[in-house]
């Protein structure tokens, strides 16, 4: 494929690097620049329409807590969206690599490299780049994938339910598609036409609850500027998710309770009572019955308004036979996101996906398959493209003085877990006893796959 026509940055603050990397492809494109101060990245691109970014991950200076190439990534992908990115790196910032691509890098070549593999990672992006705008993926509509006996329960369960308007509570573990499910009942409802409004009731704070699901009008309370309309709204004459049902403050709880009763409610500073037309779900991974029953944090009433039925979505241990199924399904996506839609499951890399206790569940098993693929070189993904921590061994049995070598990264997984564990699943108070944001956790969920 020619090339020649095409204009290359190189930045890296190894002036070896750059003088190596220039002197090799300045043969084979129009333009190769080089830049050691990726601070010059937006006068560059102003200047000059570049249709490659080589970029170094990580620069000597870390002003950037040690992800200062993901940083500058970010800035190119802001101001030259347009521009392909392949990332230079050493074999220990992998992971990093890894996250840049789901950042919208396109590739990455490890120091030091081959020049065959450096000019071939090039050509690549830059073919990808040129066909980007009538290949662009279009996200496929939620898929419930089962083959299972415990899955195919669920299945029928959503297709007994779906046409009514009882309330649903989901119950799962994190990463089980809790999500997919109540998607599923409200494209399969009389309320399919009409919106899924899903809230997360963890992320909300306590002041806060009553006026995003209810709204609020103009001077109800400090900052109350303008009149503002709630959830509850949003999702009228459609399907209203409130996930992490667990989390709702005992105060809202008997707010919540009346609404469901009366089957209306008012705004926040308003007498004006709507009538209410919602279909409502609700999920959680917390045990709801031992909040109601042990400690009474969770109304024993509300429990019963909103479990009319309720559905459990079994952990990805429970139905291994689905694993082929799923591992085809985020090998097809993933395959074609990152431009190797020929890779195929390896029999043996099948094999080892389904003896793994998957303690992250179905979330844990995609992440595994995306980043199998981004790192793979070949057709076939084989059993060791696979990193799968304490393989083998159930979660619970697992202990931090045990006799074996952990990575760092092992046993901050492993504290998480347990941290998790402790508290039911419950995120936002997993956070506060780990002395972490919300965001900070979750961060650390979706690189371990939690």
């Amino acid at each position: 494929m020619d090339k020649k026509d095409k204009k290359l940055l190189i930045i890296d603050d190894d002036t070896d690097v750059l003088s190596t990397a220039r002197m090799f492809l300045k043969q084979f494109f129009l333009q190769v620049d080089t830049e050691k101060d990726p601070t010059q990245i937006n006068s560059l691109v102003s200047r000059s329409r570049y249709d490659l970014i080589l970029l170094d991950m990580n620069f000597r200076r870390g002003e950037h807590n040690g992800r200062e190439g993901l940083y500058w990534l970010e800035r190119i992908l802001t101001i030259a969206p347009h521009t392909a990115v392949v990332l230079i790196t050493a074999y220990g910032d992998i992971e990093l690599a890894v996250e840049a691509m789901r950042l919208g890098a396109t590739d990455f070549v490890l120091k030091p490299w081959k020049n065959a593999k450096l000019l071939d990672s090039i050509n690549k992006a830059l073919s990808k780049q040129g066909g980007q705008k009538s290949t662009m993926l279009k996200p496929d509509p939620p898929q419930m994938i089962a083959q299972s006996a415990a899955m195919l329960q669920v299945l029928d369960m959503i297709d007994k339910v779906a046409a009514t308007d009882a309330n649903v509570l989901i119950l799962g573990e994190n990463g089980t598609g809790k999500a997919l499910v109540a998607q599923a009942l409200h494209q399969k409802s009389l309320r399919r036409q009409g919106p899924l409004v899903s809230v997360d009731m963890g992320a909300i704070p306590e002041n806060l609850v009553e006026s995003e699901l209810f709204g609020h009008q103009k001077g109800a309370f400090t900052d109350a500027y303008q009149d503002k309309a709630g959830k509850f709204e949003a999702a009228e004459g459609g399907t209203l998710l409130l996930d992490e049902i667990g989390n709702l403050p005992p105060s809202q709880q008997v707010k919540l309770l009346s609404v469901l009763q009366n089957r209306s409610f008012s705004r926040v500073g308003s007498n004006v009572s709507t009538p209410l037309n919602i279909r409502l779900i609700c999920a959680t991974n917390m045990s709801l019955y031992d909040m109601a029953k042990e400690n009474e944090s969770f109304r024993q009433d509300l429990l019963y308004r909103i479990n009319t039925v309720e559905i459990v979505v079994p952990s990805l241990r429970n139905r291994k036979e689905d694993i082929p199924l799923l591992g085809a399904h985020f090998l097809k996506i993933y395959g074609e996101k990152y431009s190797k839609p020929y890779v195929k499951l390896s029999a043996a890399a099948t094999k080892k996906l389904q003896r793994y206790n998957w303690p992250g569940n179905v979330r844990e098993l995609q992440h595994a398959i995306e980043r199998a693929v981004i790192l793979s070189q070949d057709d076939s993904l084989q059993a060791e493209d696979f990193v799968l921590s304490q393989i083998d061994k159930p979660m619970h049995n697992v202990n931090l003085s045990d006799d074996q070598p952990q990575t760092l990264d092992d046993n901050e997984r492993l504290f998480i877990q347990k941290a998790l564990a402790r508290n039911h699943g419950n995120v936002t108070h997993t956070a506060k006893e780990l002395g972490l944001t919300r965001t900070a956790l979750y961060r650390r969920l979706d690189k371990y796959g939690l």
